[in-house]
């Protein structure tokens, strides 16, 4: 017989899902009551507003689709893109290739503008391209690349779309909550995150937001949106103002009571002083696994801090260490993706994961089961320097 499900205790440094805040587990565990209940109305719109700050803009169409990231994606393209547009779409890693695919499933043309993995998305190569197509009408691009660690001037490139007539559509699946993120002074149009990274909530869904420009253009779509779930156009009949919300789908109750908690302990704890934090934990973690021999794959000025992609030594198995530090420390690291499988190890410090005493150990586990299988590295001196930049 089938008996319940009791996983371990595991602490969460891959790309995502992060370690959840026991806050947001306990919000989770409350009372469900009805989605059209006044009082889960009343939450909602106090979340639209928690979700306002932590994106740093005023859109009113600012909410959180019921569905992970990558709906929020596909909300994004499904909404402004309709059959025969051409998108310039900027890829430096898997998620621009994810971009691309949603493009050509609305029936437009995606017009890639490619860089080197572990760079930042190029400015110049994206106003060429605005250049040579006067007819695209959409610029996308990754903010937080998860699958690198790198991170892109968004402003720069929102700059140039807009003198070029397009709309920007913007991948904040790593970035928000944990890294400088404004939407209105950066000028994005159309933005998604998730929860699971720095917002330290569980997986499952994908916040949004809109600017005025692409509530028009939604509006003023010539075909129906391709997606009745996600089409904004009926969503906003549940998600809009007022007491008075027309039923659109079954909202996940309790999983807005995560994000909820998880957006007023981000408020509490203040959006610059979670960035801030980030950092500084980055820089330890950093110092490090750069003792134990271990290289960046971004370079500095474009990298992520909580998401720290590092090559793996000359002769060293990649999922034997990830198994060992799994099995053996209840430690999740990740794995490169695409092109960089096999290569790279990518060690999240996203949101309530990012701490000290997760720093530690990662830096702990890793030079043991380094050693152990036969690496030169010196595990004293990687967590003296890691100490060190904490200064002690």
């Amino acid at each position: 017989m089938t008996s319940s499900f009791h996983p371990p205790q595991r602490t969460l440094m891959g790309p995502g899902p992060s370690d959840v805040n026991p806050r947001i587990l306990e919000a989770m565990s409350r009372p469900t009551i009805g989605h059209l209940d006044p009082l889960f109305v009343q939450m909602m719109d106090e979340m639209k507003g928690l979700l306002q700050y932590a994106f740093q803009t005023k859109n009113e169409l600012t909410i959180p689709v019921s569905a992970p990231g990558s709906a929020g994606m596909e909300t994004c393209f499904v909404n402004l893109v309709e059959a025969g547009d051409t998108v310039i779409v900027c890829q430096n890693g898997v998620f621009g290739g994810r971009m691309k695919e949603n493009v050509e499933r609305c029936g437009a043309t995606a017009v890639m503008v490619e860089d080197e993995w572990g760079q930042a998305c190029d400015p110049a190569k994206l106003e060429a391209a605005l250049k040579a197509h006067p007819e695209a009408t959409t610029v996308a691009f990754v903010h937080a690349e998860t699958s690198t660690g790198a991170t892109t001037d968004v402003k720069a490139m929102c700059d140039l779309a807009h003198a070029h007539d397009c709309l920007t559509i913007v991948d904040a699946v790593t970035s928000l909550g944990g890294t400088e993120l404004r939407v209105d002074d950066w000028g994005i149009d159309a933005i998604y995150s998730g929860t699971q990274k720095c917002l330290s909530c569980t997986p499952g869904l994908s916040p949004v937001s809109f600017s005025q420009a692409s509530v028009e253009r939604i509006q003023n779509r010539k075909t129906k949106v391709q997606s009745w779930f996600l089409d904004l156009n009926l969503v906003m009949g549940y998600w809009g103002k007022g007491a008075k919300r027309a039923y659109h789908h079954t909202a996940p109750i309790n999983a807005l009571y995560a994000l909820h908690e998880s957006l007023v302990l981000l408020q509490d704890e203040g959006l610059e002083n979670a960035w801030a934090r980030h950092a500084k934990h980055h820089n330890a973690l950093k110092a490090g696994l750069e003792a134990l021999g271990l290289t960046f794959v971004v370079p500095e000025a474009d990298r992520l801090p909580q998401l720290n992609a590092v090559t793996i030594p000359d002769g060293v198995d990649d999922a034997q260490v990830r198994g060992m530090l799994l099995n053996d420390y209840n430690l999740e690291i990740g794995a490169g993706l695409g092109v960089m499988a096999g290569k790279v190890w990518r060690i999240g410090l996203m949101g309530y994961a990012c701490r000290k005493d997760n720093v530690l150990k990662c830096v702990s586990a890793l030079g043991e089961v380094l050693g152990r299988v036969g690496a030169n590295v010196d595990a004293q001196k990687a967590m003296a320097a890691t100490l060190a930049s904490y200064g002690e």
